[in-house]
């Protein structure tokens, strides 16, 4: 299947089982801003324990916080962002269409230079040196001798390149904003989580949560939204172990994503930054083949000093650390490695790489969402084979005596085969059915999802098997021998 057919494939089943809807369909959506659906915030809750338990239930130096979207704006200064968070943006005055110009450069030279690598090659080393120098006249150049036209309209009438702030103002006395990050609710709590946990360098702190960017070029579905969740974390260590620590969560959050089992190795690649935030000196992306291609899934920096420095400067608050060495002490402000995880991005990559039309041998095809089965929103589906007989109440019982440890679905509204289906398009790993066999010797009979292979078990393993198989303790277990 073509990429663009996938991905629209893709979109539709997200729709039609419950996993992602356009949001505010009814009065026509809103751009770039989606809702997840019931199975789509299942698979995504699930998403974020598996983050969260292996960030500080498999770290002992790892704690979590839960800061607030609305910040005191001196925030914002102190971070950097109101003067440095921009895009780059350029105007066309035809379409009254605005984009980022080294992205209508990019897929310029994409589309007509692919079979020639050494001009590409060419265009593509003026193009970033350009960004190194910040010389907007000469990207404004390049666009002009390559003849670039916008994308509606086919026309050239491009205005200057200039600078465009990425965050939400919320008019208020003071102005307020929507943050555009989680990063620097952790670093305005420091001296409060040091002093409520005493924890000692090196320590991290984990968040999950909102952000919002006034995003110039949102496409790809989830891929780049204007209101997305991030989980991050952030490490603060000695600045002399800034190479130790940072190559050591390089290497730690490359394996998280490998254990996902979403294809193979190739399927991502580590990138060092070309162009860094004026927050970092080091910085690495994970990156992952989507559908449309490697793109950024993870990042990973080296931030420094930089955020804790300002934020002490600009609140007049000592936010250091003050360390006894036998007859020494030490009183420094700690450097910090960011790992920054787009769930979004995430939850798309998963979605997109379980997604699978699949040849039957009756010549008959099925579409199954492999998902990793410690994150699949449905556990298990136990299901009666016919309406009648005492066979559906045998079933329910079954549902509702162990419901209460795993998330099950009931389900008794078609055939057998159209309800296995159904099961493998939401990705539900086992499906356990209720026979006539069932009322004379207590076993049911157990699918597999990915197989398709049945084999009868009884009652009372149910339970332990659906715990086995899906349960979070495995996959942890795993991961912990890596830390």
């Amino acid at each position: 299947m073509k990429c663009s057919h996938f991905f629209d494939f893709l979109i539709s089943h997200a729709k039609i089982y419950g996993f992602i809807f356009p949001s505010s369909e009814i009065y026509g959506g809103l751009n770039a801003v989606y809702d997840y659906g019931p199975h789509g915030v299942e698979l995504k809750n699930n998403i974020k324990e598996f983050w969260w338990k292996s960030m500080t239930q498999l770290h002992e130096n790892i704690v979590g916080v839960d800061s607030s979207i609305l910040m005191h704006s001196d925030v914002w200064r102190a971070s950097g962002h109101i003067d440095e968070f921009n895009e780059l943006l350029i105007d066309n005055k035809d379409s009254k269409k605005r984009y980022r110009p080294e992205i209508l450069i990019q897929e310029y030279v994409e589309k007509n230079f692919s079979n020639d690598p050494k001009k590409k090659e060419k265009i593509l080393s003026r193009l970033h040196q350009s960004l190194k120098k910040k010389d907007w006249i000469d990207l404004k150049t390049l666009i002009d001798e390559l003849s670039i036209c916008d994308p509606i309209c086919k026309t050239k009438n491009w205005t200057k390149i200039r600078h465009f702030n990425m965050m939400f103002r919320i008019k208020n006395k003071k102005d307020l904003f929507l943050r555009p990050e989680t990063a620097q609710g952790i670093f305005s709590n420091f001296q409060n989580i040091i002093k409520s946990t005493r924890m000692k360098i090196p320590f991290g702190i984990a968040q999950i949560g909102k952000s919002f960017r006034n995003e110039i070029f949102a496409r790809k579905f989830i891929f780049r939204m204007r209101e997305f969740e991030q989980m991050e974390m952030q490490f603060f260590i000695l600045p002399e172990e800034e190479i130790k620590w940072y190559e050591y969560w390089k290497k730690i959050r490359l394996k998280w994503h490998l254990e996902l089992n979403l294809g193979y190795r190739e399927h991502y690649k580590l990138c060092n930054h070309n162009h860094l935030a004026h927050y970092a000196s080091a910085g690495s992306d994970i990156e992952f083949h989507f559908p449309f291609g490697f793109q950024e899934i993870e990042g990973i920096h080296s931030r420094r000093d930089f955020d804790l420095k300002n934020h002490e400067f600009f609140s007049k608050k000592k936010l250091r650390v003050f360390e006894s060495f036998f007859e020494s002490e030490r009183n420094y402000i700690p450097y910090v490695i960011e790992t920054s995880l787009g769930l979004d991005r995430l939850f798309l990559a998963i979605l997109s790489s379980s997604l699978k039309k699949e040849k039957l041998k009756n010549d008959k095809t099925r579409v199954v969402l492999k998902l990793p089965y410690h994150l699949s929103p449905i556990k298990a589906a136990i299901l009666p084979l016919v309406k009648k007989d005492g066979l559906p109440e045998i079933a329910k019982k079954i549902f509702n005596d162990i419901r209460i440890h795993h998330r099950l679905v009931y389900d008794q509204k078609a055939t057998i085969g159209k309800l296995y289906r159904r099961q493998d398009a939401i990705g539900t790993p086992f499906c356990f059915t209720v026979d006539y066999d069932t009322i004379e010797t207590d076993t049911v009979t157990m699918r597999n999802r990915d197989s398709m292979e049945q084999k009868r078990i009884h009652i009372k393993e149910i339970s332990q098997i659906i715990e086995k198989e899906t349960g979070l303790k495995k996959v942890l277990k795993k991961l912990s021998y890596f830390i």
